[in-house]
């Protein structure tokens, strides 16, 4: 599979998050300031709570629209063998006998799609292993835990 197919998937992944998000949040807002919602005591903040979940998922629907951006605007060049790993490589680690499959994407962390018979996990910048993959080329070592690099695309 290659890396352009690879962001397909995961771009598809992020917008149906984005839809359910942001969908919730509609509804949300719509329980807050609909009349079931309406005060009925100096000690009732139904309809206060509901704003501020209404207003926290609406924030993180934003948030998944800008990594989804962010996620269709990633350039998925080849890279040649013996490269070093940048952002928009395709890693391919392995440790005791397991192989670990990453994607270094812009934003968007956390995902993961079925890949090579296990899993592909997206990495964001702010993930302490993508820092230590940048600059690393196949065959080498990554400390502490001794992962090994067998393939970067």
């Amino acid at each position: 599979m290659d890396k352009q197919a690879i962001v397909d998937q995961l771009c598809a992944q992020l917008r149906r998050q984005w839809e359910s998000m942001t969908e919730a949040a509609k509804s949300t807002h719509h329980a807050a300031t609909g009349e079931e919602s309406k005060q009925e005591g100096k000690y009732d903040t139904r309809g206060l709570e509901a704003s501020y979940l209404a207003e926290a998922q609406a924030e993180q629907a934003q948030q998944l629209a800008r990594s989804l951006h962010a996620l269709e605007s990633m350039v998925c060049d080849a890279q040649d063998p013996g490269s070093e790993i940048s952002p928009g490589s395709l890693v391919e680690l392995e440790q005791n006998g397991e192989w670990y499959y990453f994607l270094l994407t812009p934003s968007a962390g956390g995902l993961t799609i079925p890949y090579e018979g296990g899993e592909l996990v997206t990495l964001s910048p702010e993930a302490p292993l993508y820092q230590q993959l940048l600059g690393c080329r196949a065959g080498d070592l990554i400390p502490p835990d001794d992962l090994i690099v067998l393939d970067v695309q």
